[in-house]
């Protein structure tokens, strides 16, 4: 008799926004990148669009070899899957949806087919889908490294320090732009590959040593050396899509109006207070301590539309002594939601599912 069971899982999973960029694939079939990446897991939570072949088949594979080993098991490498993801976020526009989605999608299959992979071996899985997923598969700050294997075998994310070792970091999401982005992160990258003449030196010599540099300002909770070197690889990023041909531009003015306000805010301060970084769009992560938390959405309050900051009342006001109001302007009319969160968790099984128990969406 056939088995008419439903079988689910539901899983939340959290974007990151990369302080060490990653741009440009060495093998764009298997998603290898060129250069390593670091990112904090951001607290945001989509749950789980054709890159999910590769996923499909790696999972599947490996739940096959479950039920071969035990026959008893449910043949769930045999059934359909029917997927259902929703974001609480903008897709396509430089904020690491589809990182997320991947990841959600991974873990959650994973879920229901019962693997003992950890985080690290889904990563490789996760990777073949959305370069960033990988990173994804875990909390905290994780790293992806790159690896050197033809098969990929050695590309895969690894953890760099738990959320709970530096939990006071917190980041402002300026969203800017919840469109799609003109051009693609896949496109983008690969146009960079073959065409821009800083490229080569950013992969090699650059991030290496900033990947290291990075890991020792984690590591000691130097928000200082963090704060420099995400806002200096965010630069550099975007000098190498300038520096494609055809140029491509991520940022607009009012991301540049994003920087000068962190800039500025800094200056004011007498100490770095924040940094600003910017993935393939033009919405802005702002990275902040806690502690610095009044300063920098108090100043950002004085700057935003007050429907936008709508926490605005709750700090106190920050003088822009020297600075023409102009430099900022377009971050009022420019910035339409601020999303506030903190480094998080990875990914986490959840009963509030998607599905219904005909196995179909949900109706809300």
């Amino acid at each position: 008799m056939a088995d008419k069971k439903i079988y689910s899982a539901s899983t939340t999973a959290p974007v990151n926004i990369a302080v060490v960029k990653y741009w440009g694939k060495r093998d764009a079939k298997l998603n290898l990148p060129t250069n390593s990446s670091l990112s904090p897991a951001a607290a945001l939570s989509p749950r789980t669009p054709s890159r999910q072949t590769a996923c499909f088949r790696e999972l599947k594979a490996l739940r096959k070899k479950l039920e071969d080993a035990n026959p008893s098991l449910p043949k769930l490498s045999e059934y359909h899957v029917h997927i259902v993801s929703e974001n609480n976020f903008p897709t396509a526009a430089g904020l690491a949806s589809s990182a997320a989605g991947f990841a959600a999608l991974v873990r959650a299959i994973a879920n229901l087919y019962e693997l003992p992979e950890s985080p690290t071996e889904l990563s490789k899985i996760a990777r073949q889908g959305s370069g960033s997923a990988c990173r994804s598969l875990f909390g905290g700050y994780v790293a992806w490294e790159m690896g050197q294997a033809v098969d990929g075998s050695d590309s895969c994310a690894v953890e760099v320090a738990p959320a709970s070792h530096w939990p006071e970091l917190k980041a402002a999401i300026l969203v800017v732009s919840a469109a799609k982005k003109g051009v693609s992160s896949t496109a983008g990258m690969q146009a960079t590959v073959n065409t821009s003449a800083l490229f080569a030196h950013r992969a090699r010599d650059v991030v290496p040593k900033r990947m290291e540099a990075m890991r020792a300002a984690i590591r000691n909770r130097d928000f200082e050396r963090f704060a420099a070197h995400t806002m200096a690889d965010s630069n550099q990023f975007h000098a190498v899509c300038l520096d494609t041909t055809p140029p491509i531009f991520y940022m607009n003015d009012v991301s540049r109006a994003a920087i000068r306000a962190i800039e500025a805010l800094n200056t004011l301060e007498g100490r770095v207070v924040g940094a600003y970084t910017f993935d393939a769009g033009p919405n802005a992560v702002i990275y902040y301590r806690e502690k610095d938390e009044e300063k920098v959405l108090g100043f950002l309050g004085e700057l935003l539309a007050p429907e936008v900051a709508e926490w605005a009342g709750k700090y106190a006001k920050v003088a822009l002594e020297g600075y023409d109001n102009k430099l900022f302007e377009a971050l009022k009319d420019g910035v339409s939601r601020v999303i506030l969160t903190r480094v998080g968790e990875g990914p986490i099984r959840t009963d509030d599912t998607l599905i219904g128990t005909d196995g179909l969406p949900s109706k809300k």
